[in-house]
């Protein structure tokens, strides 16, 4: 369920607060007893100084109005009592309120980033994503204490306050809140003018500072192999130095906002205890009068006080969710149809009809009125040179992309109107540089289908050549692989892989040539495995060595989005000014060199 949506034009404080008020809605009972229990707790510390005044007046006037003191100090008594009860309540609800709506906005925006395109991904820092949505979600546990506890009740005791002082002495009422009002309207205007701008741009560096960390951790290997620290050192310094600046100056505009609200309420002290000894002078207020208005304007003065700093807390969270809040404004990368069915794909025949597509930003298409079949349990090899569109027509069998025009089917279903997660259940992916989550073997395999038994789990590994290496480690299958499979070698990456892709066990196969960096024992078990994978199903190979591709049933040969040359290898050979038969002939000779050396 999505709550929230930012209207174009709004400002960060609408979208914030907003977002906020929808996620209370969705949880109104909660809230309604908060604001119930704030209410209650607040209305009897309004009223308490009305029998402080009563209690000085009493003692004032001696032993005969002992019981008129007495029975004001049990009033103060069950007044203090009703308060802490209630705060008891509302801190209690509040939990409950607050980390149902941070866990709950933190699975929205999981939800969105895993659903954005592959496009958003490649343009942005992991460790920068984790840090918004991480950030987002504390910031949300102040801002439900700022507005519920601190921001309402302040205002509950100004309002409150100023009505009692009003009843008695409209003067000095009027002062209370004219100049609360003021103090509120300064400390707005120096929060939202002065200090959020400086807040902005320090958290903007923050999410940089998380993404220098992430992008060198991640590739820790690359830093280690290039004697790359002293640089990185450098590097995530200069970063740093940018955010403390940044940081700095938004700390020191916060401090100096706090002076000028200090001062501000410095004057409405005098003020008021001016006023009210003016009263007293001219007979208009008795001592307990000057008690009530003491006892009230130390409260008065405390919320005031505080207000400032709830109003700047207010704006930190506000500054802190912004870009998790923009999550929900950036598209999705591929939406599913609200009519998409479950893909029924079973013989695998791929077929794409006068396909026009170009990736955003870009004027020309790669694309255009493009159009090829792929037969059931054909093998077929995409070859050219880079940028050639080999990689872009995966991709768009998958429909990481949606085309511009024209169709894509498998099995003469529209790959548009199923679901992505079915369509991309029946497409089994070997990359080239596979992908491990840092789980066990035994969940990295059984990904492709969760449900799957461990005796599938082990048969998928045999098929794919991997379960004598994995039977060997201390722990078998129950072995952590690292950080995207970093503990294991590149080829058993891959056969990890390939069993992951066994158990899928998939009419459609992708694989982006898996052998391209390996050893010679390796590259013979992954082949061996590959021969096994691709019996009985289409697939497609992603070919960067042509060897790779001359058993295929069929290559493609791309060139700038079109295809150029058809055939098996040896019609394809047989053209002595074909693109093929020149990307073969230069890695033949560039082998012939490397045995030279």
């Amino acid at each position: 369920m999505t709550l929230s949506r930012k209207e174009p034009g709004r400002n960060p404080m609408a979208a914030v607060l907003g977002f906020t008020f929808d996620h209370w809605r969705s949880q109104g009972d909660l809230v309604s007893l908060i604001v119930i229990a704030v209410g209650v707790a607040t209305v009897a510390e309004v009223v308490v100084p009305i029998y402080a005044g009563q209690m000085v007046d009493a003692v004032t006037a001696g032993l005969g109005s002992a019981n008129e003191a007495w029975w004001a100090l049990g009033a103060m008594l069950v007044l203090g009592a009703v308060a802490v009860g209630c705060r008891q309540l509302f801190f209690f609800a509040i939990t409950i309120l607050t980390t149902r709506m941070m866990s709950t906005v933190a699975r929205e925006a999981f939800a969105r980033v895993q659903r954005f395109s592959t496009d958003w991904h490649a343009n942005n820092f992991a460790g920068s994503t984790v840090r918004r949505i991480t950030r987002g979600m504390w910031a949300l546990d102040m801002l439900n204490d700022t507005l519920l506890v601190a921001i309402l009740p302040s205002i509950l005791v100004l309002l409150g306050s100023t009505v009692v002082l009003a009843t008695v002495w409209p003067t000095l009422g009027l002062v209370v809140f004219i100049g609360s009002i003021a103090f509120v309207a300064m400390t707005v205007v120096l929060s939202v003018n002065y200090v959020a701008p400086a807040a902005r741009l320090a958290n903007s560096w923050d999410t940089r500072v998380g993404g220098a960390l992430a992008d060198a951790v991640t590739c820790n290997a690359v830093v280690k192999a290039f004697g790359g620290e002293t640089r990185e050192d450098a590097r995530l310094t200069a970063v740093l130095a940018k955010w403390r600046s940044r940081t700095n100056r938004t700390w020191m505009r916060g401090t100096n906002a706090g002076t000028a609200q200090n001062l501000f309420l410095l004057g409405l002290r005098a003020a008021v205890l001016g006023v009210v000894l003016w009263l007293w002078m001219r007979g208009q207020a008795s001592v307990g009068d000057v008690a009530l208005v003491l006892t009230s304007y130390a409260v008065v003065h405390g919320y005031l006080r505080d207000i400032g700093m709830h109003i700047h807390n207010l704006q930190r969270s506000v500054n802190d969710m912004e870009e998790l809040v923009a999550f929900h404004d950036q598209p999705m990368g591929v939406k599913d149809r609200h009519d998409a069915m479950p893909a029924m794909i079973t013989d695998g025949r791929i077929a794409f009809e006068h396909v026009t597509f170009h990736y955003g930003g870009h004027a020309d298409a790669l694309y255009r009125d493009f159009s090829v079949e792929i037969g059931a349990g054909e093998k077929i090899g995409l070859v050219g040179r880079s940028g050639s569109g080999k990689t872009t027509f995966v991709k768009l069998i998958q429909r990481l992309y949606d085309v511009n025009a024209g169709r894509i089917s498998i099995d003469g279903q529209d790959i548009a109107d199923v679901t992505q997660a079915s369509l991309r259940s029946r497409i089994a992916i070997v990359q080239q540089e596979p992908i491990l989550f840092h789980r066990s073997l035994a969940e990295n395999i059984a990904y492709a289908r969760p449900q799957a038994s461990m005796a599938e789990i082990e048969h998928a590994a045999r098929l794919a050549n991997a379960h004598a290496f994995i039977s060997a480690l201390p722990k078998g299958y129950g072995t952590m692989v690292g950080e995207r499979g970093v503990k294991l070698s590149g080829g058993e990456r891959q056969r990890v892989a390939l069993a992951r892709a066994f158990l899928a066990d998939a009419p459609v196969l992708i694989l982006d040539e898996a052998t391209s960096s390996l050893d010679s024992e390796s590259e013979h078990l992954i082949q061996e495995a590959m021969e096994r994978l691709m019996a009985g199903r289409t697939t497609i190979v992603i070919a960067h060595r042509l060897s790779t591709v001359q058993a295929m049933d069929r290559i493609l040969v791309f060139d700038k989005g079109r295809i150029v040359e058809e055939g098996d290898h040896a019609s394809l050979i047989r053209h002595p000014d074909g693109i093929y038969r020149g990307l073969f002939e230069r890695q033949a000779l560039e082998l012939a060199k490397g045995w030279a050396a």
